[in-house]
Protein backbone atom coordinates (compact mmCIF):
# COMPACT_ATOMS: atom_id res chain seq x y z
CA UNK A 1 0.00 0.00 0.00
CA UNK A 2 1.47 3.27 -0.94
CA UNK A 3 1.81 5.99 1.23
CA UNK A 4 -1.28 8.82 0.76
CA UNK A 5 -0.10 12.29 0.71
CA UNK A 6 -2.02 14.51 -1.66
CA UNK A 7 -4.71 16.92 -0.10
CA UNK A 8 -4.02 19.59 2.69
CA UNK A 9 -7.36 20.19 4.51
CA UNK A 10 -7.39 15.82 5.63
CA UNK A 11 -3.78 16.00 6.48
CA UNK A 12 -3.94 19.19 8.52
CA UNK A 13 -6.98 17.53 10.36
CA UNK A 14 -4.96 14.32 11.14
CA UNK A 15 -1.46 15.48 12.16
CA UNK A 16 -0.93 19.13 10.54
CA UNK A 17 -2.06 20.82 13.48
CA UNK A 18 0.63 18.74 15.95
CA UNK A 19 3.26 19.60 13.54
CA UNK A 20 2.86 23.41 13.93
CA UNK A 21 3.74 22.60 17.58
CA UNK A 22 6.77 21.09 17.15
CA UNK A 23 8.03 23.17 14.84
CA UNK A 24 7.91 25.96 16.86
CA UNK A 25 10.53 24.41 19.19
CA UNK A 26 12.47 23.28 16.63
CA UNK A 27 12.76 26.45 14.83
CA UNK A 28 14.02 28.22 18.57
CA UNK A 29 16.33 25.22 18.87
CA UNK A 30 17.88 26.35 15.54
CA UNK A 31 18.98 29.79 15.93
CA UNK A 32 19.58 30.79 12.51
CA UNK A 33 20.29 33.98 12.31
CA UNK A 34 18.26 36.66 11.19
CA UNK A 35 18.01 37.54 7.88
CA UNK A 36 18.64 34.03 6.58
CA UNK A 37 17.43 32.33 3.40
CA UNK A 38 15.45 28.97 4.60
CA UNK A 39 14.67 26.17 1.83
CA UNK A 40 11.74 24.14 3.90
CA UNK A 41 11.54 20.24 1.93
CA UNK A 42 8.63 18.55 1.55
CA UNK A 43 7.05 21.57 2.95
CA UNK A 44 3.66 19.83 2.42
CA UNK A 45 0.79 22.51 4.24
CA UNK A 46 3.70 25.08 4.90
CA UNK A 47 3.25 24.39 8.80
CA UNK A 48 6.91 24.53 9.18
CA UNK A 49 7.22 27.38 6.66
CA UNK A 50 4.97 29.35 8.85
CA UNK A 51 7.18 29.18 11.78
CA UNK A 52 10.11 30.40 10.24
CA UNK A 53 8.56 33.06 9.24
CA UNK A 54 6.95 34.10 12.56
CA UNK A 55 10.14 33.51 14.88
CA UNK A 56 13.13 33.05 12.94
CA UNK A 57 13.13 36.75 11.34
CA UNK A 58 13.74 34.94 7.48
CA UNK A 59 14.62 37.33 4.68
CA UNK A 60 13.23 34.20 2.55
CA UNK A 61 11.51 31.01 3.01
CA UNK A 62 11.06 28.47 -0.39
CA UNK A 63 9.02 25.62 0.27
CA UNK A 64 9.12 22.38 -2.17
CA UNK A 65 7.03 19.36 -2.30
CA UNK A 66 6.33 16.93 -4.86
CA UNK A 67 2.44 17.34 -4.05
CA UNK A 68 0.40 19.77 -5.53
CA UNK A 69 -2.31 19.33 -3.59
CA UNK A 70 -0.82 20.22 -0.55
CA UNK A 71 1.36 22.93 -2.16
CA UNK A 72 -2.17 24.62 -3.17
CA UNK A 73 -2.68 24.82 0.38
CA UNK A 74 0.27 26.06 1.57
CA UNK A 75 -0.26 28.87 -0.56
CA UNK A 76 -3.21 29.92 0.42
CA UNK A 77 -2.60 29.59 3.91
CA UNK A 78 1.12 31.53 3.57
CA UNK A 79 0.35 34.89 2.14
CA UNK A 80 3.88 36.15 3.57
CA UNK A 81 5.38 37.79 0.66
CA UNK A 82 8.83 36.40 1.69
CA UNK A 83 7.58 32.85 1.15
CA UNK A 84 7.09 30.95 -2.22
CA UNK A 85 6.45 27.24 -3.18
CA UNK A 86 7.52 25.09 -5.95
CA UNK A 87 7.08 21.36 -7.21
CA UNK A 88 10.32 19.61 -6.55
CA UNK A 89 11.83 16.52 -5.41
CA UNK A 90 13.95 16.41 -1.97
CA UNK A 91 16.24 13.54 -3.72
CA UNK A 92 16.81 16.21 -6.10
CA UNK A 93 16.48 19.84 -6.11
CA UNK A 94 16.47 22.26 -8.38
CA UNK A 95 18.42 24.70 -7.07
CA UNK A 96 22.37 25.59 -7.25
CA UNK A 97 24.83 24.23 -4.36
CA UNK A 98 24.98 26.67 -1.39
CA UNK A 99 21.65 28.27 -2.63
CA UNK A 100 20.79 29.12 1.21
CA UNK A 101 21.50 29.45 4.78
CA UNK A 102 19.27 26.45 6.04
CA UNK A 103 17.91 23.71 4.85
CA UNK A 104 15.42 21.83 6.69
CA UNK A 105 13.12 19.24 6.58
CA UNK A 106 9.83 18.71 9.07
CA UNK A 107 8.04 14.92 9.24
CA UNK A 108 9.29 13.76 5.63
CA UNK A 109 12.69 12.44 5.56
CA UNK A 110 11.36 9.12 6.86
CA UNK A 111 9.05 9.16 3.52
CA UNK A 112 11.58 9.96 0.54
CA UNK A 113 12.47 6.86 -0.60
CA UNK A 114 16.27 7.19 -0.55
CA UNK A 115 16.61 9.56 3.01
CA UNK A 116 20.64 9.24 2.45
CA UNK A 117 19.77 11.16 -1.17
CA UNK A 118 17.60 13.77 0.52
CA UNK A 119 20.17 14.59 3.58
CA UNK A 120 22.98 14.80 0.65
CA UNK A 121 20.64 17.49 -1.35
CA UNK A 122 20.09 19.36 1.64
CA UNK A 123 23.76 19.83 2.73
CA UNK A 124 24.78 20.25 -1.19
CA UNK A 125 22.30 23.52 -1.22
CA UNK A 126 23.21 25.40 1.81
CA UNK A 127 25.92 27.44 2.06
CA UNK A 128 29.28 26.38 3.95
CA UNK A 129 28.62 26.46 7.92
CA UNK A 130 25.19 26.81 6.71
CA UNK A 131 22.32 24.64 8.70
CA UNK A 132 20.90 21.24 7.97
CA UNK A 133 18.18 20.41 10.04
CA UNK A 134 15.16 17.78 9.94
CA UNK A 135 13.09 16.44 12.64
CA UNK A 136 10.29 13.18 12.18
CA UNK A 137 7.37 11.59 15.06
CA UNK A 138 9.01 8.84 17.14
CA UNK A 139 6.66 6.62 15.60
CA UNK A 140 7.55 3.42 17.24
CA UNK A 141 7.57 5.13 20.87
CA UNK A 142 5.42 8.08 22.04
CA UNK A 143 3.85 9.35 18.68
CA UNK A 144 0.78 8.24 21.03
CA UNK A 145 -2.30 9.03 18.60
CA UNK A 146 -0.64 6.98 16.19
CA UNK A 147 0.31 4.23 18.46
CA UNK A 148 -2.88 3.29 19.92
CA UNK A 149 -4.01 2.65 16.09
CA UNK A 150 -1.05 0.69 15.36
CA UNK A 151 -0.99 -1.68 18.07
CA UNK A 152 -4.39 -2.58 17.59
CA UNK A 153 -4.45 -2.99 14.21
CA UNK A 154 -1.96 -5.33 14.66
CA UNK A 155 -3.76 -7.75 16.93
CA UNK A 156 -6.16 -7.97 14.58
CA UNK A 157 -4.64 -7.91 11.01
CA UNK A 158 -0.93 -9.36 10.75
CA UNK A 159 -0.49 -7.59 7.62
CA UNK A 160 -1.17 -4.14 9.51
CA UNK A 161 2.35 -4.73 11.17
CA UNK A 162 3.82 -4.10 8.02
CA UNK A 163 2.63 -1.00 7.53
CA UNK A 164 3.43 0.45 11.02
CA UNK A 165 5.74 3.53 10.65
CA UNK A 166 7.12 2.39 13.99
CA UNK A 167 8.75 -0.64 11.84
CA UNK A 168 9.29 0.86 8.50
CA UNK A 169 11.16 3.88 9.73
CA UNK A 170 14.59 3.20 11.31
CA UNK A 171 15.38 6.92 10.42
CA UNK A 172 12.70 7.97 12.94
CA UNK A 173 15.20 7.48 16.07
CA UNK A 174 18.29 9.72 17.25
CA UNK A 175 20.72 7.17 16.34
CA UNK A 176 19.15 7.04 13.33
CA UNK A 177 18.74 10.73 12.29
CA UNK A 178 22.55 11.39 13.73
CA UNK A 179 24.09 9.00 11.54
CA UNK A 180 22.05 9.84 8.24
CA UNK A 181 23.49 13.33 8.57
CA UNK A 182 27.27 12.58 9.48
CA UNK A 183 27.41 10.07 6.48
CA UNK A 184 26.40 13.54 4.21
CA UNK A 185 29.95 14.61 5.53
CA UNK A 186 27.54 17.73 8.46
CA UNK A 187 29.77 18.65 11.52
CA UNK A 188 28.61 19.42 15.18
CA UNK A 189 25.85 17.00 14.96
CA UNK A 190 22.93 17.27 17.47
CA UNK A 191 20.02 15.47 18.36
CA UNK A 192 17.14 16.37 20.83
CA UNK A 193 13.21 15.53 21.41
CA UNK A 194 10.18 17.81 20.84
CA UNK A 195 6.99 16.84 22.99
CA UNK A 196 3.83 18.33 22.39
CA UNK A 197 0.71 17.97 23.56
CA UNK A 198 -2.06 16.11 21.33
CA UNK A 199 -5.79 16.94 23.38
CA UNK A 200 -8.96 15.78 22.01
CA UNK A 201 -12.77 16.67 23.19
CA UNK A 202 -13.56 13.00 23.10
CA UNK A 203 -12.93 9.84 21.15
CA UNK A 204 -15.04 10.89 17.97
CA UNK A 205 -12.68 13.81 17.75
CA UNK A 206 -9.34 11.59 18.07
CA UNK A 207 -11.43 9.08 15.92
CA UNK A 208 -12.43 11.60 12.90
CA UNK A 209 -8.96 12.30 11.70
CA UNK A 210 -8.50 8.96 10.53
CA UNK A 211 -10.90 8.97 8.27
CA UNK A 212 -9.22 11.66 5.73
CA UNK A 213 -7.30 8.82 3.47
CA UNK A 214 -3.64 10.75 4.21
CA UNK A 215 -1.13 8.82 5.79
CA UNK A 216 -0.63 5.14 6.10
CA UNK A 217 -2.70 4.81 9.14
CA UNK A 218 -5.77 6.63 7.56
CA UNK A 219 -5.13 5.09 4.31
CA UNK A 220 -5.45 1.84 5.89
CA UNK A 221 -8.06 2.37 7.37
CA UNK A 222 -9.53 3.29 4.38
CA UNK A 223 -8.75 -0.15 2.37
CA UNK A 224 -10.27 -2.29 5.26
CA UNK A 225 -14.16 -3.57 4.56
CA UNK A 226 -16.63 -1.72 6.75
CA UNK A 227 -17.28 -4.52 9.61
CA UNK A 228 -13.23 -4.60 10.14
CA UNK A 229 -12.80 -1.07 10.37
CA UNK A 230 -15.66 -0.88 12.95
CA UNK A 231 -13.76 -3.60 14.82
CA UNK A 232 -10.55 -1.64 14.69
CA UNK A 233 -12.51 1.46 15.80
CA UNK A 234 -13.57 -0.42 18.99
CA UNK A 235 -9.91 -1.45 19.67
CA UNK A 236 -8.42 1.38 19.37
CA UNK A 237 -11.55 3.02 22.05
CA UNK A 238 -10.24 0.40 24.24
CA UNK A 239 -6.76 1.34 23.94
CA UNK A 240 -6.98 5.19 24.65
CA UNK A 241 -7.01 6.70 27.92
CA UNK A 242 -10.45 8.16 27.73
CA UNK A 243 -11.31 10.51 31.15
CA UNK A 244 -14.17 10.68 33.01
CA UNK A 245 -15.32 13.80 31.18
CA UNK A 246 -14.60 11.92 27.82
CA UNK A 247 -11.75 13.69 26.66
CA UNK A 248 -8.82 12.33 25.44
CA UNK A 249 -4.74 13.82 26.40
CA UNK A 250 -1.91 12.03 24.77
CA UNK A 251 1.74 13.07 23.80
CA UNK A 252 2.99 13.48 20.26
CA UNK A 253 7.19 13.47 20.42
CA UNK A 254 9.50 14.31 17.74
CA UNK A 255 13.65 13.57 17.43
CA UNK A 256 15.26 16.71 16.19
CA UNK A 257 18.84 16.47 14.03
CA UNK A 258 21.09 20.05 13.54
CA UNK A 259 24.24 19.96 11.68
CA UNK A 260 26.71 22.40 9.92
CA UNK A 261 27.49 22.25 6.43
CA UNK A 262 31.40 22.33 6.72
CA UNK A 263 33.57 24.98 5.36
CA UNK A 264 36.34 22.67 4.72
CA UNK A 265 34.46 20.18 2.56
CA UNK A 266 35.10 19.90 -1.12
Amino acid sequence: MADVWARGEPYEAYVGRWSRLAAGEFVEWLAVPEGAAWLDVGCGTGALTELVLARAGPASVTGVDPSEGFLEFARAAVLDGRASFAVGDAQELPFADGSFDAAVAGLVLNFVPEPAQAAREMARVTRACGVVAAYVWDYGGDMQMMRHFWDAAGELDPRARELDEGQRFSVARPDGLASLVRAVGLADVETRLIDVPTSFRDFDDYWGPFLGGQGPAPAYLSSLAPAEADALREAVRARVPIASDGSIRLLARAWAVKGRVDASAG
